[in-house]
């Protein structure tokens, strides 16, 4: 695994060979998403929140981006513990990880991230209710952006708040933008 851009570009990291419950997003898939956000975000000092934590790479890419504060949530314990030997290795500040249920974490939650990503296991029954809660509970920060992995057999082309789609093989991300009322 390997951070594509920023003041970590080019860093390699070996995940442990047994990481319950990840599919690491690819870097094409990875390279991909980061070219589309950097048209729609500034990421310095950015607030984020990367769900289903996984391996970390997203949270890697946005550290290595400048975002100044990470909420990160994985609920296993050996992806858990390599997000936090990896952040402590590149020495990033702002870093909040939270070993958890990432539905209950978002019963609780009633802060704004600037940049919110989900990159749930593909075979979650309850993958389809992320948008919902997200937006419902308005999480997304004015001029800020939640993405959703899935793979193509989920569509949110009906949700409100949908901006776009964007495709790299079996990989889909799904961007969605916050709530706007009409005043």
């Amino acid at each position: 695994m390997r951070i594509i851009g920023g003041k970590f570009g080019g860093r390699k990291f070996q995940p442990p060979a047994k990481l319950p419950n990840t599919r690491p997003t690819t870097d094409i898939a990875k390279e991909g998403l980061f070219n589309t956000l950097q048209h729609m975000l500034h990421f310095e000092g950015a607030k984020t929140l990367d769900l289903f934590g996984g391996t970390g790479s997203i949270s890697y890419e946005l550290a290595s981006r400048g975002a100044s504060s990470l909420t990160i949530v994985e609920r296993d314990k050996v992806p858990y513990g390599f997000i936090k030997k990896t952040m402590k290795e590149l020495d990033v500040q702002g870093v909040q990880l939270i070993f958890g249920d990432v539905f209950k974490f978002l019963a609780a939650c009633n802060e704004k991230y600037d940049f919110i990503f989900a990159g749930p296991p593909y075979a979650l029954q309850e993958i389809d209710d992320l948008p919902r809660i997200i937006c419902d509970k308005e999480l997304i920060a004015e001029d800020g952006v939640f993405v959703l992995e899935h793979t193509p057999r989920n569509n949110y082309e009906d949700h409100p708040q949908l901006i776009k789609v964007k495709k790299y093989g079996t990989t889909v991300f799904s961007f969605f933008g916050p709530n706007v009322q009409d005043n």
